[in-house]
């Protein structure tokens, strides 16, 4: 459903006034234009890094509140979204997909978009929203019922709306979309399915698909409506027909280094979670029960979705470990192009970056159990007793044997991002340090029903704190800092050449750190858990920055004995918006 509620807007439009179009160039230089954010991760590599540095840590303490804006009603829940900024107006998603567009100024509602969700969505961790995209006159957002909407930036008309998949099957899609030549692409959620992960390219003018790329091997890709490449080998590392029900999902979004021109997204795990149903119980000379391409970073052509190379970070997953998580480009202390990715599984990876190649991986929270560690290939050295027992080995054929395994399925870090500075060279890791109790159980496959063959209770490792944001130099795997916190952390981090980290935590504070050493030196209660992705932007001469704050996301929904810890945590929807008065930047 479309409320319209500015008819100035309309107005102006009709008055000649031409509307200013977001370019391919926009989004390259999106991370050095500070009067703009078009992407989400603050440039298409996904760094979280401003240069602006007129807030900083001399004067963060004198950030204020300008404006707040309530999303309104009974649809609150998590609210992860990453604010847009062009043209002075924001565009922001909230739970149950919605898209609102604020004047940045002031927070004034322009519009507001809601989607008509069917009955029978089945979202697996929570009715989240990650954010939108922008390019030419339109901004795209995802829909919980798998479909991906493009509106007219200035009125919220729908230009169009295409299906990514069938939510009956149990897909869906909250990820921000990326935009690469004119092409809006985007993956799908439902990994607890039984679905197939797939990566799909429009034209944003039309949405017409241009290429598919499932990411399971077997399944048949598209270029231009026609079949392409079969992705990997068939029956290569998957038994039988278990490939078409394979996981896999590509849930989180994507980045793009431009240097190599290449579209880098992650995988999540295969399916069903019991890996013994998959053959991958037992270890294998010619890793063929690694179960490509789940579990892993692809590199992609973005013109034509052929795969330019793979990175499987956990093979014969078994643990629900992801691998969706952010692939941020950079270049070290030695001057190398490298990938950095920190991993559901509990391991900082980096890759090099023409080639997707492994350089070095090093643990990032602590007691490890399922892997003794990497290898020099970047496989991991399993710990073979701390994989869930065989259900078919149990007495009763209805329980495989039950093992303590850290991290839990929740991951050492889940879907929220964490950011590099260019300033100290260093990333900043929201992390949590906790474990699960796992076991296997029997499962067969059903359209649209879970497809796990696993139980869990996930239980905190510390008495005194869960989440974790650590400072993590690349070259070493050296934690430089760490900040503790006693629920886990749910949201993105921002860095900044003022030398600045942002992020918040589910009591409600948003937070600034020294980047230097993790002094806290600004909080600021927002009044609900906050598990939004901060963005910082220029306005008229003065630096702003945002937050969306209202708890929720699969802590609540799969926490165990961590979601009975936080279940005192309110709900809300809202977004923030704080500077620093002209008056104050320079008082210390």
């Amino acid at each position: 459903m479309h409320r319209f509620l500015l008819v100035v807007a309309a107005g102006m439009l009709g008055s000649g006034l031409a509307q200013a179009q977001v370019t391919e160039n926009d989004l390259r230089n999106d991370q050095t234009v500070t009067d703009q954010i078009v992407t989400n991760g603050m440039g298409r590599d996904l760094q979280r890094y401003s240069p602006l540095d007129t807030i900083n840590k001399s004067n963060v303490k004198n950030l204020v509140p300008a404006w707040a804006f309530s999303f309104g009603g009974e649809k609150q829940r998590g609210q992860e979204s990453q604010p847009l900024i062009y043209d002075g107006i924001m565009y922001v998603t909230g739970s149950y997909s919605r898209l609102f567009a604020l004047d940045a100024m002031t927070g004034r509602e322009l519009w507001q978009y809601d989607a008509r969700l069917p009955e029978g969505i089945l979202p697996c961790c929570d009715v989240v929203n990650r954010g939108a995209a922008i390019y030419g006159d339109k901004v795209f957002f995802g829909t919980l019922d798998a479909r991906i909407v493009a509106l007219d930036r200035k009125t919220g008309d729908v230009v169009w709306r295409k299906k990514i998949a069938d939510y009956k099957a149990g897909y869906s899609y909250t990820a921000a979309p990326i935009i690469v030549n004119g092409l809006i692409i985007t993956g799908n959620s439902g990994g607890e399915f039984g679905i197939v992960g797939e990566v799909q390219a429009r034209d944003t003018e039309t949405g017409e698909l241009v290429w598919t790329r499932p990411v399971i091997e077997g399944h048949m890709g598209t270029f231009k409506g026609e079949e392409s490449t079969m992705t990997g080998e068939l029956n290569a590392t998957w038994p039988g027909d278990l490939w078409k029900t394979g996981g896999g999902a590509t849930w989180l979004g994507g980045s793009y280094d431009i240097e190599t021109d290449t579209l880098i997204m992650g995988t999540g795990n295969p399916a069903p979670w019991n890996s013994h149903l998959r053959n991958a119980g037992q270890p294998r000379p010619d890793n063929t029960g690694d179960n490509l391409y789940a579990a892993s970073r692809l590199g992609i052509d973005p013109s034509n979705g052929e795969i330019k190379w793979h990175f499987q970070t956990t093979p014969r997953e078994g643990w629900d470990y992801d691998g969706v998580n952010e692939v941020i480009p950079f270049v070290d202390a030695a001057g190398n192009r490298r990938l950095a990715t920190a991993d559901r599984n509990g391991f900082f990876y980096v890759l090099n970056a023409d080639d997707g190649a492994f350089v070095d991986a090093f643990p990032f929270v602590k007691d490890i159990s399922w892997a003794e560690g990497i290898d020099e290939n970047g496989r991991p050295v399993f710990v073979e007793d701390n994989r869930p027992g065989d259900p078919s080995a149990a007495a009763d054929g209805a329980k495989g044997e039950n093992v303590f395994s850290v991290p839990s399925f929740l991951g050492g870090k889940n879907w929220m991002p964490m950011a590099y500075s260019q300033k100290s060279g260093l990333f900043y890791v929201p992390s949590n340090e906790w474990g699960m109790d796992i076991w296997n159980e029997p499962i067969t496959f059903k359209k649209g029903a879970a497809y796990l063959g696993a139980g869990f209770t996930i239980k905190p490792l510390f008495e005194d704190y869960i989440g974790s944001l650590k400072a993590i130099d690349p070259m070493n795997g050296e934690v430089k800092w760490e900040v503790k916190n006693n629920a886990p952390l749910w949201s993105g981090v921002m860095t900044t050449a003022g030398g600045l980290v942002f992020t918040g935590t589910p009591e409600g504070h948003l937070k600034a750190f020294d980047d230097e050493t993790g002094e806290e030196l600004w909080s600021f209660q927002t009044g609900s858990g906050v598990v939004g992705q901060p963005i910082t932007w220029e306005m008229e001469g003065e630096q702003y920055v945002a937050v969306l704050s209202g708890w929720g996301g699969a802590v609540p929904l799969w926490g165990g004995e961590v979601a009975k810890k936080v279940s005192y945590l309110n709900q809300g929807g809202l977004v923030w918006v704080f500077k620093v008065p002209k008056q104050l930047v320079s008082a210390n």
